[in-house]
């Protein structure tokens, strides 16, 4: 599983800067990209849905709630199984087989039937995200994986985004199900992409863990105090950027703003500032360390929600311009360094970073409903700041704490 040339780092190890890095990162964002287009493209149409299908808001945020848990059980299933079949031949697998179950997706007939297909995508999407974070610690050079892992949550942000306005502009000119069908079949184009460009895996032995040994390095990985407050942090951001992304498009499609789908979708162009954020974090977190970064990133994060409790669009959009910012730039950071932080079982480790990542999408995505039901925007922003301000403090208390593994640490 790990390089048996470890003292060689620049003829082993894929540097930045070689045609061999950028296949790799333009196969990898092309994957990540189709990842989050296929998760998140229904959380504009969340309002349409709660009408076609006659659900209440609450209800209608299971379309995204569902797979984000099918995803994040998925992946402590997905990680270990692609420690025996491989990186690549996994995450092409997840991507193809994600796709057509969103195309399933569109076809579905009613409320039940639609949200078990979306739940089975969810699932089958566990095997990229937490595969490909171990694909990057072992196959990139260290001084070059920090920006690789930027440019791959980079991705995650342009598919997500362009899930989003794809799924708003087809709705509004076709219908949902027209949405849905078109987002799937793009995926299916970029698992082809994918396959042809990602090189094969030069530092990864085929392994079969044993229960007992994989409950061993969860076990690690769980006593460990830094890998155990990224996972925290995981849930934490990944709960807040769903719960603020599922609740915006009920204030806006209300009076006063009364958008319409396509206006809606437009909304999400603000992940351009998370694409931009990503790399850059990634680069910096590499330069001053991780610590320095992190925390920074949360705060901007919590000061954009802020900003989201004024009344006119502008300094509305400023704010989740700035939500934007901060969490893609503190999901870069964390990711790179849960990788650099596990000594051996790297792929469990993303695993269960990526599963409280996801649990934290279900579990607050859902939750903020409530929020939003009994007390508008303002509840579903108080409950995020509230969140936002743990992760602050958890954060910062970091700081103090060494990024790689020491004894004692």
């Amino acid at each position: 599983m790990h390089s048996t040339n470890t003292g060689d780092w620049s003829s082993a190890y894929i540097e930045a800067g070689t045609g061999e890095f950028w296949r790799a990162n333009v196969a990898l964002f092309a994957a990540a990209f189709s990842t989050f287009a296929l998760l998140y493209c229904v959380q504009p149409l969340l309002p349409e849905l709660a009408r076609v299908f006659r659900v209440s808001p609450t209800a209608s945020s299971l379309a995204l709630s569902i797979p984000t848990a099918g995803l994040g059980i998925g992946l402590l299933i997905g990680g270990s199984i692609s420690e025996i079949l491989g990186r690549k031949s996994v995450m092409c697998t997840s991507l193809i087989a994600s796709a057509a179950l969103t195309i399933a997706a569109a076809m579905a007939p009613n409320w039940p039937l639609f949200l078990v297909a979306r739940a089975l995508a969810g699932f089958a999407l566990s095997g990229l995200p937490a595969v490909a974070m171990a694909y990057v610690s072992e196959e990139f050079h260290p001084n070059a994986s920090g920006l690789a892992m930027g440019l791959y949550i980079g991705g995650t942000g342009l598919g997500g985004m362009t899930g989003r306005l794809i799924a708003g502009f087809l709705t509004d000119a076709f219908s949902w199900r027209w949405a849905l069908g078109d987002i799937g079949g793009i995926a299916l184009c970029s698992s082809v992409l994918f396959l042809a460009l990602l090189p094969r895996s030069r530092h990864f032995r085929a392994h079969e863990p044993s229960v007992t040994e994989l409950l061993a390095t969860a076990k690690s990985h769980l006593h460990d105090r830094v890998l155990l407050r990224l996972y925290l942090m995981g849930f934490l951001l990944m709960g807040s950027n769903v719960s603020v992304f599922n609740y915006i498009t009920f204030r806006l499609v209300a009076p006063p703003y009364r958008l319409s789908q396509s206006a809606v979708g437009l909304i999400y162009l603000v992940y351009v500032f998370g694409i931009a954020s990503s790399p850059m974090a990634g680069h910096l977190a590499g330069r001053r360390g991780s610590r320095a970064v992190l925390w920074v990133m949360v705060v901007a994060m919590l000061s954009g929600v802020m900003i989201t409790l004024a009344h006119p669009l502008w300094i509305v959009l400023a704010g989740f311009s700035l939500i934007s910012f901060g969490y893609f730039g503190a999901h870069t950071v964390a990711s790179a360094w849960i990788g650099r932080r596990a000594g051996s079982g790297k792929a469990l480790a993303a695993s269960l970073y990526l599963f409280f990542y996801y649990a934290g999408a279900s579990i607050l995505g859902t939750a903020t409903g409530k929020a939003w039901t009994n007390a508008g925007w303002p509840g579903v922003a108080a409950s995020i700041i509230l969140v936002l301000g743990i992760g602050t403090a958890v954060s910062v208390r970091m700081r103090k704490m060494p990024e790689m593994q020491t004894s004692g640490a």
